[in-house]
């Protein structure tokens, strides 16, 4: 039963152990469903480079807030997005980084 549940999420990748630093533009962004989001925290101990954090309290007065990502700093690995998907809600979607600038207006270097 045990070897059963570790192959199930053998996909998911491993804890980081150490951060990276993004060395390209990504081609694919991570973002958040934060509707979706039930602020498990799941995701952030797989993100190589340590971009995603915790919605501030005060911003949707919740006692559980979402997760966000700092999209400046995704190198657009989709290890959050596969972290979230088997383990967590399905809150993380990834998206081309030419769609994702059209649609939020945000440049990414």
């Amino acid at each position: 039963m045990a070897a059963k549940v570790i192959d199930r999420y053998k996909n998911v990748g491993n804890v980081v152990e150490e951060f990276t630093k993004k060395k390209r533009r990504p081609r694919q962004m991570a973002v958040v469903d934060e509707d979706n989001c039930t602020g498990c925290r799941i995701c952030i101990p797989f993100c190589p480079v340590d971009c995603i954090e915790v919605v501030p309290v005060e911003k949707y007065g919740i006692p559980i807030p979402p997760v966000q990502i700092r999209f400046n700093e995704c190198i657009g690995c989709s290890l959050c997005e596969r972290a979230c998907t088997d383990l967590a809600w399905d809150a993380i979607r990834m998206i081309d980084t030419t769609v994702f600038e059209e649609v939020y207006g945000i440049p990414i270097d």
